[in-house]
């Protein structure tokens, strides 16, 4: 089954199922997203796009978010926070009359018992562990030890800073343990800059 999705195309913005992205919106066209998801179904498709440029071509996966808290202000910009439903694929982006874009997509049904093993998890705590020390990151281990495996997962997917293509892969990966393992290396390609490398590190 496909759906029709009004999207919001940001580089750099991912939003994972479960999680919540807080947004503040000002653009016009957005803001007229923004009033036209609240009038229908509150559902937003946040997805990046390949080049930072007007009407650049899309990633293929995205996330559908639907908009929980929001502040409307006299101005008629937003403050909304998104909260992660679904990973949809694009199938085609469509022509509309509308000044915010829309595709026909296909929703991805993820497995809500996804898990890592035992194994995986002490790896994947122990590289943040390292990554988050070279970050100087300042991070409540406690806190995280008591986070369920995706929480966990999609979480630090989702707030690392990392490019956005990595970001991006990140969100394609089919499965919680491909996720995790491309996790440890991104944390590890990117902990290459705290070792005297000086050059910029990316996978654009």
């Amino acid at each position: 089954m496909s759906s029709r999705l009004s999207i919001f195309p940001l580089p750099g913005a991912i939003l994972f199922p479960g999680l919540q992205l807080p947004l503040h919106i000002f653009e016009p066209r957005y803001r007229a997203l923004v009033s036209d998801a609240l009038a229908r179904d509150r559902r937003i498709a946040m997805i990046q796009p390949q080049r930072p440029v007007e009407g650049a071509p899309l990633y293929s996966v995205g996330c559908v978010g639907r908009i929980g808290d929001v502040e409307a202000l006299d101005d008629g910009r937003f403050n909304i926070i998104l909260e992660g439903e679904s990973r949809f694929r694009v199938l085609r982006e469509l022509e509309v009359a509308t000044a915010f874009r829309q595709v026909e997509a296909e929703l991805l049904d993820d497995d809500e018992d996804d898990c890592i093993s035992a194994i995986e998890r002490a790896g994947f705590e122990r590289e943040a562990r390292r990554f988050a020390d070279a970050q100087g990151y300042s991070v409540d281990w406690e806190s995280v030890a008591r986070l369920d495996d995706e929480s966990l997962i999609n979480g630090v997917s989702q707030i690392a800073p990392f490019d956005p293509a990595s970001k991006q892969a990140l969100l394609e990966a089919p499965d919680l343990a491909t996720r995790c393992e491309l996790l440890v290396q991104l944390m590890q390609f990117y902990g290459r800059r705290d070792n005297g490398d000086d050059e910029i590190v990316t996978l654009q």
